[in-house]
């Protein structure tokens, strides 16, 4: 019984999954019903969210494409994929000022990024992702948005390469000089009754 059982963890063991890679998982990905982001280990299912983020993504899409109309740049949603050295990521939203080839579901060289901040998301929106896309050498400027009240966590590349931090509430708004454009806060939480 010994040799058996230490035969069967042999064999539990090397039934263990081996680590993807991210081409391995990207290939995996296209294949797939449902949407998965890579964090560098493991593939994780992109779920739904909540009334409050659905109706600030869509301000953001409608703002951003809005104050875009007539500029090289463009606004997406979550339905791309952004690329970064060890990971793939949906944001939110992004501002996209690079060429793009239609067919394709990575975003090239995405300049700004979005992210709608939730309890369940705040760790990785603020730790992992940040970190995560700081390294994308295109991008200018990440986006934080808050859910439970009208506020953006801000963090910007300044002309020294170095990453700032700003945090505007109330009646601020979203100044992006590298898309040529500035979007007041209270457009993204427009038809949302929020706390002060």
């Amino acid at each position: 019984m010994r040799g058996r059982a230490r035969w069967l963890i042999l064999q539990s063991m090397n039934a263990l999954p081996k680590p993807m890679t991210l081409d391995d998982f990207i290939a995996w990905e296209e294949r797939q019903e449902l949407r998965y982001e890579f964090d560098g280990f493991a593939a994780r299912a992109m779920t739904g969210g909540t009334v409050a983020h659905s109706t600030i993504q869509t301000n953001l899409i409608l703002a951003l494409g809005n104050a875009l109309r007539g500029k090289p740049c463009r606004a997406h949603g979550s339905h791309l994929k952004v690329r970064t050295a060890l990971s793939i990521r949906y944001p939110d939203a992004m501002i996209v000022c690079a060429p793009a080839d239609p067919k394709s579901t990575l975003a090239p060289d995405p300049t700004v990024i979005f992210e709608i901040l939730s309890p369940s998301s705040a760790r990785i929106d603020l730790g992992a992702k940040n970190a995560e896309y700081q390294t994308l050498p295109a991008l200018r400027r990440y986006v934080v948005l808050h859910q439970s009240r009208a506020a953006a966590e801000v963090f910007h590349r300044d002309e020294a390469g170095e990453w700032t931090f700003d945090f505007i509430d109330g009646d601020g708004a979203l100044d992006m000089p590298e898309a040529d454009i500035v979007v007041p806060l209270a457009d993204l939480y427009e038809g949302l009754a929020l706390t002060a």
